[in-house]
């Protein structure tokens, strides 16, 4: 199962629409708080968010929290600051990709920390990033078509001949 973590998170729509992918794709969802809007049921509702009862959802106060209960995640940081890119990463099942918040990314200290699993999207060297949600939506499906997308591959209703 791919792990999806945002840190820090800002704007309720990008983590509407990350929600949504994560239950597409049978992944779970990390949220480190502070949070920068409300994700009780009442705001859930109102956001028209309908499938996050198919999320599995969790909250941390901090990233000391996160990695009290997850201590031998295998992580992978999303930052445009990374020397190398996301297809020279390999990712493992239950692996976990942090995204920092939209303002500031991942924090300083926590990329140092992690410098040698630190990944990014190639992208026009004028662009300064891609949006959030679309972040995660490319190093998801990368995550899981190297693993031959587990229990999501099916049929389509066109059929071949």
């Amino acid at each position: 199962m791919i792990n999806i973590v945002l840190v820090e998170p800002e704007i309720p729509a990008n983590t509407g629409n990350i929600a949504r992918t994560c239950a597409a794709t049978n992944s779970r969802l990390h949220l480190i708080k502070p949070l920068g809007f409300s994700i009780s049921e009442k705001a859930v509702r109102r956001a028209g968010l309908d499938y996050w009862h198919l999320l599995d959802l969790h909250v941390y106060e901090n990233l000391d929290d996160f990695f009290e209960k997850n201590p031998s995640a295998d992580v992978w940081l999303a930052t445009t600051k990374a020397p190398r890119h996301y297809a020279e990463a390999n990712f493992n099942n239950n692996c976990y990709l942090f995204f920092g918040k939209e303002t500031a990314g991942l924090p300083l200290s926590f990329r140092e920390q992690y410098a040698d699993r630190c990944i990014r999207i190639p992208m026009n060297a004028q662009a300064r990033s891609l949006n959030l949600s679309n972040s995660v939506a490319v190093l998801t499906y990368e995550a899981l078509r190297q693993q031959n997308f587990p229990h999501l591959l099916g049929e389509g209703e066109m059929k071949t001949n």
